[in-house]
């Protein structure tokens, strides 16, 4: 009678673990991955227009992308994924004309208005 009840316990408890699955709650550890060039507001808030390339440059970094059938024509490309998945995107593209620098197009906010001191 004791080993009868003994057996009972004993698959009771293992039934009990039968659910219980300690794989299940192993995670593999994902770094965080930046692709690209990060470009934020306030880098695109010292472009002024008719920069040179290399001034251009000088403040955005090399761009990811340089077309060479576009020559006017650079993207800016950035791409942020936490645990495998994506968190932040942002797509830029510089257009110049005549060497200089025209405008931006893509993921772009205006440029904050600066408050006038008054006298």
């Amino acid at each position: 009678m004791k080993t009868v009840m003994t057996l009972i316990l004993l698959s009771a408890a293992l039934a009990g673990c039968g659910s219980w699955n300690p794989v299940s709650r192993v995670h593999p550890y994902r770094i965080e991955v930046r692709q690209g060039n990060l470009v934020t507001q306030d880098m695109l808030d010292k472009l002024k227009p008719g920069m040179s390339p290399s001034q251009v440059r000088f403040v955005l970094g090399t761009p990811l992308i340089v077309d060479p059938f576009h020559k006017e024509r650079w993207d800016y490309v950035y791409s942020l994924n936490k645990d495998g998945k994506l968190v932040e995107q942002r797509h830029i593209t510089v257009l110049f004309e005549d060497d200089k620098f025209k405008g931006l197009e893509g993921d772009v906010k205006p440029a904050a208005a600066k408050p006038e001191a008054k006298p």
